[in-house]
């Protein structure tokens, strides 16, 4: 059961409530979050910083021959990692490709999030960068050269 302690009371929600993403804690947390992104300007930085990031990627990675592709939206990216970016053949899930290149990341400083079956289910690896909306100019130059230094 979750429990959840209000005004110094302690409300029990049964199980299914519990998983649900739309009870009224949750949305007035979802709320709060949404008035901080207008109130801050917060999207504007997203969709700059968002395509300040899709650039860094394309022109550091998009001629990577182990780079089949780089899609995202706003500041959700990612880089698909294949043995060959003309036939996008994708490598042996059994390298743990994915993995590796993100505790290399992490060694040098970047988190990133890996996975892997992107291609069946079981075979394909990619990488997927998910910055801050509060992201700098200097802090997306920096994602971007280490995720580039991760990979290569």
């Amino acid at each position: 059961m979750g429990a959840v302690e209000l005004c110094k009371n302690l409300y029990l929600l049964d199980d299914e409530a519990a998983r649900e993403e739309a009870h009224a804690i949750a949305t007035a947390g979802a709320l709060a979050v949404q008035k901080v992104i207008e109130e801050e300007n917060l999207l504007s930085n997203v969709r700059m910083r968002g395509e300040q990031l899709r650039e860094g990627l394309q022109t550091r990675l998009g001629q990577n021959p182990h780079v089949g592709d780089i899609r995202g939206r706003g500041l959700f990216w990612t880089a698909e990692l294949v043995q060959d970016s003309a036939t996008k053949q994708p490598f042996d899930a059994t390298l743990g490709l994915a993995p590796t290149i993100q505790k290399i990341a992490l060694d040098l400083g970047l988190m990133c999030y890996p996975s892997q079956g992107c291609a069946d289910g079981t075979q394909g690896d990619h990488v997927l960068l998910a910055p801050a909306y509060t992201s700098t100019c200097e802090e997306i130059e920096t994602i971007c050269d280490l995720i580039t230094q991760a990979i290569e």
